[in-house]
């Protein structure tokens, strides 16, 4: 049977989001000293920022964030640390949409597929082997190699379908 793996349903009703937030941090951490890199304060802030919300953000929402409480941060600042947390595993880039949301499963080495609701803009992550296996082997086929997939799927999630 093919392994399907739901990574986080953030509008499951057992959502905990000052669970997930602080989790994400720990985890973030956690990845950092694994690595041998500094989670310093503004990463910090930045990966709070960016989970504030279980909706995408824009580097430049997250500088006006961040204005609040630094003085005179710097774009390219928010887009290097923006940057260093995507190469340890704990944001991914939602190119349709040029912003940023955490990673459900940092810790764990994969390819994304996000669910993507276009009337409120939750993202759901999801993680399917048989899709990535599949891109893969037919990448192969035609000789390509695949350096990053992120498939984003946009649609209505179940609240909004509710309303």
């Amino acid at each position: 049977m093919p392994r399907k793996i739901v990574l986080q349903d953030f509008e499951a009703p057992s959502h905990d989001h000052n669970t997930c937030v602080s989790d994400a941090i720990h985890r973030a951490e956690k990845l950092c000293v694994e690595r041998g890199e500094k989670f310093t304060p503004l990463r910090r802030t930045i990966l709070e920022l960016l989970w504030s919300s279980h909706q995408p953000v824009k580097a430049y929402d997250l500088l006006a964030q961040l204005a609040l409480t630094h003085d005179r941060p710097a774009p390219t600042t928010v887009y290097r640390t923006l940057e260093f947390l995507e190469d340890v595993g704990v944001v991914h880039k939602l190119e349709s949409m040029n912003s940023y949301i955490g990673c459900a499963a940092p810790e764990r080495s994969h390819q994304g597929q996000f669910l993507i609701c276009d009337q409120c803009g939750v993202v759901a992550e999801l993680d399917d082997d048989v899709v990535s296996t599949r891109i893969e082997t037919n990448a192969k086929r035609i000789g390509f190699k695949v350096k990053i997939e992120t498939i984003e799927i946009s649609g209505t999630c179940r609240a909004c379908q509710l309303q």
